[in-house]
């Protein structure tokens, strides 16, 4: 198999499968700063793009209007696990906003959290777009709607308003122009954008340092990046990489995973951002590679990787809970300032 930039899985001593990765780190000047693979590469940051998709959520006044709290805000950034800290809270925001979980227009799937799902079946009750990890966001959206007045039945539609202002933030965060932003249907039914990693990255690094943006964006953006890394616990949950992440980071660090292995980080220290695209979209191989990137660019202390060590190298089992292998990152980030 080919050795470059990729996650191997190890069975014993024989490497029996690999995922390709592509990663790109920039400054907030736009600067590509390290790459493994295509950073260039165009793709659909999925769940990735959610805190940029938050800021009209603030822009608009909703946020206030609803005194949405910070981990209500956490949560409109979320691809939470389905608990009861997370529906609990999307029913609290939908009634400030005067609206019921029926607005929801997300879809179903069964709740990740396999503890809400069992409480479901015993009870005999069935699986509702409040349990979709998508339902923090489009409560967000709702919120900006009535905030705006506008109609709520049709949010969703990519033509409707409260679409047309996140596509604009996330063309001014990621310097993109919104003509050239692919743009399909994400897994919840409201639109998904694609666009260079590098231009992803890029977003993520004007969010970790936004001084070059407005005042009131730049306002904006601390309020959600402190809102995630305040409340990590509502953008992922329990065992869960977002929520882990953010806790070891103390602060500073904020990450966002998207479906089809995306994930991104920002860092508010240097001000660097990250995206990363596993080529064969298997999520197994995602958290690895974040985790060693950020051992190659030397941002984790001793004690952070400790805590990060069973989403860096993660253990195979079999039915018997027996380890019979483990994840392996085996990829060598490249400057790109001597290119």
């Amino acid at each position: 198999m080919n050795p470059n930039n990729l996650v191997n899985v190890h069975r014993g001593n024989h490497i029996e499968s690999s995922h390709k990765v592509h990663i790109a780190v920039v400054d907030s000047n736009g600067n590509l700063l390290h790459f493994a693979g295509n950073p260039d590469a165009k793709i659909f940051a999925r769940s990735s793009m959610k805190p940029i998709q938050a800021i009209p959520v603030v822009e608009t006044g909703a946020a206030d209007y609803f005194d949405l709290s910070e981990a209500d805000l956490s949560l409109c950034c979320a691809s939470h696990s389905g608990e009861s800290m997370h529906t609990d809270r999307v029913l609290s925001i939908l009634k400030r906003v005067g609206l019921n979980e029926e607005a929801l227009q997300c879809g179903t799937h069964i709740p990740r959290w396999q503890d809400t799902y069992k409480k479901l079946i015993l009870e005999g009750k069935e699986v509702t777009p409040l349990y979709n990890n998508c339902s923090g966001k489009h409560t967000g959206m709702l919120a900006t709607a009535k905030r705006m007045g506008e109609e709520t039945s049709n949010y969703y539609a990519l033509d409707h308003p409260v679409q047309q202002r996140i596509i604009q933030a996330v063309s001014d965060m990621c310097n993109y122009p919104i003509e050239e932003i692919e743009i399909g249907i994400d897994g919840c039914g409201v639109p998904v954008h694609g666009l260079p990693l590098e231009r992803l990255a890029y977003g993520y690094a004007r969010m970790a340092k936004p001084e070059s943006l407005s005042e009131e964006r730049a306002k904006t953006v601390r309020r959600i990046t402190d809102a995630m890394i305040s409340a990590p616990e509502m953008v992922g949950g329990t065992d869960r990489f977002c929520t882990d992440f953010m806790k070891a980071g103390k602060g500073r660090f904020f990450g966002k995973a998207g479906a089809e292995a995306v994930y991104c980080i920002g860092d508010i220290e240097t001000g660097v951002g990250i995206a990363i695209k596993v080529e064969d979209g298997n999520g197994r191989a995602v958290h690895p590679a974040a985790v060693e990137v950020l051992v190659q660019l030397n941002y984790l202390v001793k004690e952070q990787r400790e805590q990060l060590q069973e989403y860096h190298r993660p253990k195979l089992r079999n039915a018997r809970n027996e380890v019979i292998g483990e994840l392996i990152p085996n990829f060598q980030l490249k400057s790109a300032i001597a290119l």
